[in-house]
């Protein structure tokens, strides 16, 4: 991987992005025909057994079909109980520790001299050949200089600025809305409303934005990187196109900056206008994978909230009816929301040293994952942790966002989205019934929903 990077790094200026793609893809294909083998594991479903029944060495929760069976509470549950750190050595992605208390994810989440980002932050690897480079998966000071980069587009001023375009177009995508007849809320509403928040962060033409989700569907899909539905032939499809489209809008406004025209807020002109990050596009791996990163970021942490919210509201009618009486309990259910749902089930570690935690030894070089999902429904950190209830105290104390220097960065923009979301729903529906099953991702990583089948009822004044 490192020779292709090499090689990559020294061709840009002659050769675009996308087509140097195009061609490692064609070699790695050649190259699994000759040997007539494939690099990507291969996941098929079966029942997964209840984990009572289970040794704790072979409890594995890297299974992408844990959440898709939606099992995940009872594994998660057993781990924190008897084995809160917990190796698995042989699962379909390698030997992996297991960090499952709120306490112990907290510790190294905070400890970066003593767990390393790098290279990534799912269990798997990348894609041979596709060895993206991502500000979220650098240890300092690179990782400091490239966020740093690209902070000011959630500043407060910036999300002020924002927020009445984000209210009309989320207004836009309610008054779409059918009454009275069941319809996908992940479609009709999610996708929609974080398709047009993505347009609007990387200035993005808006009549192609439903590529953004697409593209970081397919980006956090990998099978050998997640256990996703994705195949190597479509990530390296995708990869290609991104790299096109966005080495040609940062092209255009590099002309504009030439010309002396003053650039805008958005994520391309502030990694253009940047000392660390004006010459990110001759170093193409950390230019795709940032683009890649803040697509993933701005996608399934906001999108899968925006479902997880109407999904728990109907788990917890009470709730919802706690909130029609008091609406000024949003901003604390958005944090609510986030917490149950969370939507990104881990980030994952490497340790640089021997480190003891709770009483195991994790050695140098072994891979550590914290499962904030876990984290988030520990009993010893939060009261009823599995309930759903929209004035908890001190809602924010949370694990989805992370802590330490790798805190996600539109944490705020994320809680403004679902705060103006509820906002205008309020507005708009007396109440969101669903009314069927959900169907969630396949995915050790993702946290989410392909389905969630819903129907409004409007409104009365």
């Amino acid at each position: 991987m490192k020779f292709i990077s090499a090689i990559i790094e020294k061709s840009v200026l002659i050769i675009p992005i996308h087509i140097q793609i195009k061609g490692i893809h064609i070699f790695q294909k050649t190259k699994r025909a000759i040997v007539n083998t494939s690099v990507e594991p291969c996941f098929i479903e079966t029942p997964l057994p209840d984990v009572s029944t289970l040794a704790i060495e072979d409890i594995d929760v890297s299974n992408p079909f844990l959440f898709r069976q939606n099992l995940w509470q009872p594994y998660f549950k057993r781990l924190r109980d008897e084995c809160p750190v917990h190796f698995q050595k042989k699962s379909a992605f390698g030997p992996f520790w297991s960090v499952t208390r709120y306490e112990d994810i907290m510790f190294v989440d905070k400890h970066h001299e003593l767990f390393s980002a790098e290279p990534i932050i799912s269990i798997g690897g990348q894609p041979e050949g596709l060895a993206i480079e991502t500000f979220i998966a650098m240890d300092p000071p690179k990782h400091n200089l490239q966020r740093q980069a690209v902070q000011s587009v959630v500043a407060p001023k910036n999300l002020k600025e924002m927020e009445g375009l984000i209210r009309s177009r989320a207004a836009d995508v309610l008054d779409s809305l059918p009454i009275g007849v069941p319809f996908d809320w992940v479609e009709k509403a999610s996708i929609e409303l974080t398709c047009r928040m993505l347009a609007t962060l990387f200035d993005f033409p808006y009549d192609k934005r439903h590529q953004l989700a697409y593209w970081s569907d397919v980006a956090a899909s990998s099978p050998g990187s997640t256990g996703g539905t994705g195949s190597m032939d479509e990530a390296f499809t995708v990869a290609a196109e991104v790299a096109k489209q966005f080495s040609q809008l940062w092209r255009d406004k590099e002309a504009k900056k030439a010309a002396g025209e003053e650039l805008g807020f958005d994520l391309i002109s502030l990694l253009l206008t940047n000392k660390n990050t004006h010459d990110l596009i001759d170093r193409p791996m950390e230019f795709l994978g940032n683009i890649v990163l803040l697509l993933v970021g701005g996608n399934d942490t906001t999108r899968n909230s925006m479902t997880g919210g109407v999904h728990a509201l109907n788990l917890f009618p009470d709730e919802f009816v706690k909130l029609k009486k008091n609406p000024s309990l949003i901003p604390n259910m958005v944090s609510e929301i986030i917490r149950w749902q969370t939507p990104l089930a881990y980030m994952r570690r490497v340790a640089k040293e021997d480190v003891e935690l709770s009483g195991k030894t994790i050695k140098k070089g072994d891979k550590v994952v914290m499962w904030y999902v876990s984290g988030n429904r520990d009993e010893r950190e939060i009261e009823q942790p599995n309930q759903f209830i929209i004035d908890r105290k001190n809602a924010r104390k949370h694990l989805s966002f992370g802590f330490g220097i790798h805190r996600c960065m539109g944490n705020r923009l994320a809680e403004m989205q679902l705060r103006i979301l509820w906002e205008e729903i309020l507005k708009r529906f007396d109440n969101i019934e669903v009314v069927g099953d959900p169907k969630y991702v396949q995915s050790n990583f993702v946290k989410g929903y392909t389905q969630l089948i819903v129907k409004l009822t409007a409104k009365t004044l």
